[in-house]
């Protein structure tokens, strides 16, 4: 239908669409040139329908001889804009301003998932608005950086900042959106305020953070989009003021970043942490690469304060950290010493104890390339460009060097970012003398405690074992958890587990008098309960002679809890005093706690202990341990308790990483509390390694036993030691039919030694003496202790057993059984 005043043969102008999208010609090609979106307005512009072009090579819409060359000309590009020749669908010419947006589809950003959005505007057939007037408007209302834009949200008029900005002219800008010339988030949130703008006649504001085309670095802008009002007030127009914040917003960073230094860095008392921390607070805001070096002779004061700095300069690196993942810009590896030619700037900064910033050149990369060829190869494959290195020192002590880099970042290190560089470094500084005078200290004091513990496992015929201690964290100190495997006469095994309360040097020495009691109680075979009496009581008198020394406040307190394993009777006796209960697991079935009575912690005085005692079948797993692998700052003990038998339920053969696996599911991070942890699996000692008599009360059966010995003797092939051990059961069995009370038991037990045991009911103990010269009696003990490695007694709740251990002949007593 013809329009009013119009012939028929002029072209009609077809309605705009009420969000103005018909007004812009956006078209989309992948990176293989295809066409993967086409818009209502270029439709408009070229005549063909989205189904008619999507698809297809984009070379079928231009009109250039050689569309390729256009193409590859572009290549590389993040923006492009220009005129171009397109070809209608009805095949006439049709010249256009293009601006082609490249963006990425695949967030790795490898370039292989790109595409272009290309942007024109169509071209309107009336003027809607006095665009003089408009202009005439913004000019007085414009603060700064300015661009006027229609209701439709379409650019009218842009002053000389603007295009100084942008880096488009107003013609290359003039009909496009702000999200259509600034391919950003924020111009989709700037087009909402506007559209607000309109709707309420109000002003909005915002602060955007972009990426400009032609910028390497981000900028900070501060936005005013305000009404531009007719005379009789309606609003025909917005009117955006930016004012650039960048340097204001880098003051503000670098305050933040002081704050932020103050508080990551130096969270603990270690050493190389700090020095870590220094490095990852610098990466990212300040540099893009990081490394701190130290002097190898920091631990030693004196040293340090008189030293003058050999050269070439020789460091130890601690710390670094990297904008890329795996800091592949490290040549020097962490914990190594490395020297550092003269004319590094490491070196220069510790020869002046001056900051400096560095500015890699070519030529300096040369002077570098006989002294260390391998680092400026790393400077020329990933472009550093500058670098700022700062002496670290702390109370008149030159400690190292810290060296920031940049190599992503386009600015150079300015004076502003040396102040900064030394503030943090200073923080870091001090840190890290702090810790490396406390590591000295606690080293002195995990030595102490060290020697205090068992240096290692030696076999034993009745278990396999396996341990792990872990000092407390450094806040903490170090503490007074212990653990102990004591060999007990008869293939017996003592196994010990205990804690002292508190942390520091008392903590370690009172644990150091605790173990050596346990120790000495064992060798006299107390039972269990027996011997957590006799630990109570010296833990009373270490408490009251720890209130009379000086300076000295505090009671001492501990929990320790006893085993003893028999691998003949397959017995284990246990008794506990205050001490968390041991896990089980025995074979075929899922571990669980024991039900050991509790008894109270050692130092209470005067309450009573109780002794359990069970059978294990022979690979049964004990785990003994202290509070602190269970109960851990934000975890109960109920928590701890069942992942140790989680975890337990899938120990292997191998107890060492079974060790590892439960300090890794229940201590994942470093431990608040001193950690013990024991683990005996148990064995058994069969009928092919025992051998057992009754003994009658008569002096004639002496030479039966000798007898029956030498047999068991051969069967074991152990034909060179019989003749030492019938004078041993000569005289054991002698004495107890002279001395002691019916019945009278002999046994023999094979394992690495032989051990001979001879039991009675009578709880009289013999006594070692000498002989005189005409003395009938007397020398019968004293050969036993002559002939036997050891020798002792150990009673029972009726009666009591002399027993002697020997050393075999041969090496193997496994061969020996056979």
């Amino acid at each position: 239908m013809r329009q009013p005043g119009t012939t028929g043969d002029e072209p009609v102008a077809e309605p705009v669409q009420a969000d103005g999208e018909a007004a812009t010609a956006r078209a989309v090609v992948d990176a293989h040139g295809r066409l993967t979106g086409w818009s209502e307005g270029a439709r408009r512009l070229l005549g063909y329908q989205e189904p008619e072009v999507t698809g297809r090579s984009v070379t079928v819409l231009l009109a250039d001889e050689s569309p390729n060359d256009t193409l590859r000309s572009i290549a590389g590009l993040r923006r492009w804009n220009g005129t171009v020749n397109l070809r209608h669908r009805d095949g006439r010419l049709v010249r256009v301003g293009l601006l082609a947006h490249r963006r990425e589809r695949d967030p790795s950003g490898d370039g292989r998932g790109h595409e272009w959005l290309l942007v024109s505007p169509v071209a309107r057939s009336r003027t809607e608005l006095d665009e003089d007037s408009l202009l005439g408007w913004s000019l007085t209302q414009s603060p700064c950086t300015t661009a006027l834009y229609d209701t439709r949200l379409r650019l009218l008029r842009a002053n000389a900042d603007m295009e100084r900005v942008m880096g488009l002219t107003e013609a290359e800008m003039r009909g496009l959106r702000v999200s259509e010339i600034v391919l950003d988030v924020e111009s989709e949130r700037t087009e909402h305020l506007m559209r607000r703008v309109l709707e309420t006649g109000e002003r909005q504001h915002l602060r955007a953070a972009l990426r400009l085309s032609g910028d390497r670095r981000e900028s900070l802008w501060s936005v005013t989009l305000a009404p531009v009002r007719e005379p009789d007030g309606m609003v025909q127009g917005v009117l955006l003021s930016a004012h650039d914040m960048t340097e204001e917003h880098l003051a503000r960073q670098r305050l933040a970043l002081v704050a932020e230094a103050g508080v990551r860095i130096g969270t603990t008392l270690d050493l190389a942490q700090t020095a870590q921390e220094l490095a990852d607070v610098a990466v990212g805001r300040l540099a893009d690469f990081a490394t701190v070096d130290l002097l190898p002779d920091i631990e030693d004061d004196q040293e340090l304060r008189a030293m003058t700095l050999p050269s070439p300069v020789m460091l130890r690196r601690v710390a670094n950290q990297s904008v890329l993942p795996g800091c592949p810009e490290a040549v020097v590896a962490l914990g190594t010493a490395a020297v550092y030619p003269n004319v590094s700037p490491a070196a220069e900064v510790l020869a002046s104890g001056q900051p400096l910033i560095h500015e890699v050149t070519p030529a300096g990369v040369a002077r570098w390339e006989d002294q260390a060829p391998d680092r400026a190869e790393r400077v020329r494959r990933f472009g550093f460009h500058s670098v700022l290195a700062v002496p670290m020192r702390a109370r008149g002590i030159t400690l190292g060097v810290a060296t920031f880099t940049r190599h992503r970042t386009p600015e150079p290190f300015t004076e502003d970012d040396l102040l900064l560089g030394q503030e943090i470094t200073a923080r870091a500084a001090l840190s890290i003398d702090n810790a490396r005078r406390y590591t000295r200290e606690r080293a002195t004091a995990l030595t102490l405690q060290s020697s205090l513990l068992p240096q290692g496992h030696p076999r034993q015929p009745a278990v396999e074992t396996a341990s792990r201690y872990l000092p407390a964290s450094a806040q903490a100190g170090v503490g007074g958890d212990w653990f102990d495997v004591i060999p007990l006469s008869g293939a017996r095994v003592g196994l010990v587990v205990g804690d002292v309360v508190g942390h520091g040097i008392q903590a370690s020495a009172s644990m150091g008098r605790l173990r050596a009691t346990v120790r000495t109680l064992a060798d006299v075979d107390l039972p269990p309960d027996e011997l957590m009496t006799h630990l109570d009581d010296l833990v009373d008198r270490l408490s009251a002679e720890n209130e009379d020394a000086p300076g000295s406040t505090a009671d001492i307190g501990a929990t320790c809890l006893y085993a003893v394993y028999d691998p003949v009777s397959r017995r284990c006796c246990m008794a506990r005093a205050g001490h968390p209960a041991p896990a089980l697991l025995i074979p075929g079935s899922e571990p669980f706690l024991l039900d050991l009575p509790a008894g109270p912690p050692l130092g209470l005085g005067g309450l009573p202990f109780e002794s359990t005692e069970i059978e294990l079948p022979e690979g049964s797993l004990l785990a003994l341990y202290t509070d602190g692998l269970v109960e851990t700052r934000g975890r109960d003990i109920d928590q701890g308790v069942d992942d140790l038998l989680k975890t337990l339920a899938r120990a292997g053969p191998s107890l060492e990483s079974t060790c590892d696996d439960v300090l890794q599911a229940l201590l994942p991070d470093r431990a608040a509390d001193d950690v013990a942890l024991l683990l005996a699996r148990t064995k058994a000692l069969d009928s092919g390694h025992v051998a057992t008599w009754d003994v009658p009360p008569e002096p004639s059966e002496v030479a039966r036993i000798r007898r029956s010995v030498t047999r068991q003797l051969q069967e074991w092939n152990l034909e060179e030691d019989a003749f030492v051990t019938e004078l041993v059961v000569s005289e054991l069995v002698t004495n107890a039919i002279r001395h002691a009370e019916p019945p009278i038991e002999l046994r023999l037990i094979l394992d690495r030694n032989l051990i001979c045991e001879v039991s009675d009911t009578s709880s009289t103990a013999p006594h070692l003496r000498r002989a005189l010269t005409y003395d009938e009696g007397g020398r019968g003990l004293l050969l036993v202790a002559q002939l036997s490695r050891r020798w002792g007694t150990r009673h029972a709740r009726r009666g009591k057993t002399i027993w002697a251990e020997q050393a075999l002949s041969t090496g193997d007593s496994g061969q020996a059984a056979m």
